[in-house]
């Protein structure tokens, strides 16, 4: 059964970075329900395989589902890179399906730079996605990756903007494979939390991207392709963790920029 404009849009992270984009949704479709599941039994992904990233996205998938998503968007860079085809073909006519990675290098070719960084975890820099993508569609393009493995707990444990966040992101910024770059791709949900610092380090003379405006663009521009957009709003948003702690609720605020309320499911008991 297809699904139909008044049905809600599913976002998934490994943890609750997705929340950044989640927002941006929020206030630009103000008429949509959002269902949220943040994935903090397993968090973070970019450590795991891409196996095991695969049956989490699957399993995540099919509990969206069950809530009637017309739309499932992979709020996670590392879920994107091993997922995103996989759920395609095993979901096939039963919701759309975004990830992050597509929104990000459509933005690097539009904008025609010849020199770029990208920055995430190790699982998106070991499948070479962004790289083998840009080079796909313009071979001249010089694509430099760096696995930053620290910065997303970093910025789950709520340390950002303060000395220890100035430091790490100096050290992986200062790495040579990050030389004479023209623009930086923060390829992680989590890093737009950072994004000023890492604009302070560059003293504003590169283009930092990331995920949360081109892909909320990209959402309501496969809406209204569709014809999907809901008419109005029915029901509020919903946030679900599959491990609750104040701590990741708190966290959660300081990510979606306004008060909710995180609510536990155990999809994996």
């Amino acid at each position: 059964m297809l699904p139909t404009s008044d049905q809600p849009i599913g976002i998934f992270d490994s943890g609750i970075g997705g929340l950044t984009v989640a927002n941006a949704i929020h206030h630009a479709l103000p008429n949509e329900q959002l269902i949220y599941f943040g994935d903090t039994v397993h968090l973070p992904y970019g450590d795991k395989s891409a196996d095991a990233i695969r049956y989490y996205s699957l399993k995540i998938s099919k509990f969206l589902l069950e809530q009637h998503c017309k739309m499932i968007i992979i709020a996670c860079n590392s879920a994107s890179s091993a997922a995103y085809d996989m759920l395609l073909d095993f979901f096939e006519g039963k919701a759309l399906f975004v990830n992050v990675v597509d929104p990000l290098v459509q933005a690097v070719i539009s904008h025609n730079y010849q020199n770029v960084g990208v920055i995430a975890t190790k699982a998106t820099i070991n499948s070479s996605i962004y790289k083998n993508k840009i080079k796909t569609i313009n071979q001249k393009v010089r694509v430099n990756q760096l696995a930053t493995p620290l910065l997303a707990p970093m910025i789950e444990e709520g340390f950002y903007r303060g000395s220890i966040s100035k430091s790490v992101i100096e050290n992986y910024l200062s790495h040579p494979d990050l030389k004479d770059i023209d623009a930086l791709l923060l390829a992680c949900t989590h890093y737009p939390l950072i994004r000023d610092e890492i604009n302070t380090f560059y003293g504003g003379k590169i283009d930092i991207l990331d995920s949360t405006d081109v892909v909320r663009e990209d959402v309501i521009s496969i809406l209204q392709k569709e014809n999907m957009l809901s008419p109005k709003r029915k029901k509020e948003d919903q946030f679900y963790v599959s491990d609750y702690t104040t701590s990741f609720e708190e966290t959660a605020r300081n990510f979606y920029g306004e008060d909710i309320r995180l609510e536990a499911m155990h999809i994996w008991t």
